[in-house]
């Protein structure tokens, strides 16, 4: 008897972000590690709002291989950007969901326990399998930053010099970093910190409303000031004519007015 060839079979699809683990396993190591996560990305988020076509987000797991996603060998960056992407929500970076769109900022946020990794293992895969243009390594106890770009023809990273000040430039999100100090979620320390062209900081969403209420605050003084004046005028123009009558009415008309 002949057999036929069963020409129906249908590879199944690798996992997705829904059947993926999206929770990388790793806590951030402290407070302030958090904190900065945040500060970064919630920044990011106020700067962008009107964008539909940028990804930012931290601590979430990045899925490059199969291989990779079978024995989620890879816990993800700390904060992460992607551009001409579409911003939705996501639950896991997957590669092959994004028409192999990798990250185009990666930055690590250093501590005791990670350090080694993030120096070797991290910046291996972010060179040679996920090509990050912009790497970026910042200790939030020391405060300091260190920026790398990728060197295309050896697919490694080399170390960028930083200006006079310590802060750095992202040529891919026309962006500097640098590292001030500052007051965020009442935490007063050394944050770093997205700048824009003239090295200004822009403000999270409490900077903004408290420079808001500061300018509101100014305009409201200025107002007063102003009616300050105004009623001073007043008075001087009363004083003048109460003056101006009582002359009159002691001399008569200046020269050059009715006679009474």
């Amino acid at each position: 008897m002949a057999f036929q060839s069963d020409t129906s079979f249908v590879p199944i699809p690798p996992p997705g972000e829904d059947e993926l683990p999206y929770d990388d396993g790793e806590p951030m190591e402290s407070q302030r590690h958090r904190k900065q996560m945040e500060l970064l990305i919630e920044v990011l988020d106020l700067l962008w709002k009107d964008r539909d076509d940028v990804y930012v987000s931290g601590n979430m797991a990045i899925y490059f291989s199969e291989l990779q996603a079978k024995k989620n060998d890879f816990r993800g960056p700390d904060v992460f950007v992607v551009l001409d992407t579409v911003k939705r929500e996501r639950k896991s970076w997957v590669v092959w969901q994004e028409d192999g769109r990798t990250p185009d900022v990666v930055i690590e946020l250093l501590s005791e326990s990670t350090e080694k990794v993030d120096r070797t293992d991290k910046m291996r895969i972010y060179a040679k399998l996920l090509r990050v243009p912009e790497y970026y390594l910042f200790d939030p106890f020391t405060g300091v930053l260190e920026a790398y770009t990728l060197d295309l023809a050896t697919m490694s990273y080399v170390p960028v010099a930083p200006a006079a000040n310590g802060d750095v430039v992202s040529s891919r999100l026309h962006l500097g970093l640098g590292v001030r100090r500052g007051t965020y979620h009442n935490l007063e320390v050394d944050w770093l910190r997205w700048l824009d062209a003239e090295g200004r900081v822009l403000p999270t969403a409490e900077e903004q409303a408290r420079a808001a209420e500061e300018q509101a605050r100014a305009a409201e003084e200025q107002a007063r000031a102003a009616e300050g004046r105004a009623r001073a005028a007043e008075d001087e123009a009363k004083l003048l004519a109460a003056r101006l009558a009582a002359y009159e009415q002691r001399f008569g008309k200046l020269p050059g007015g009715e006679s009474t």
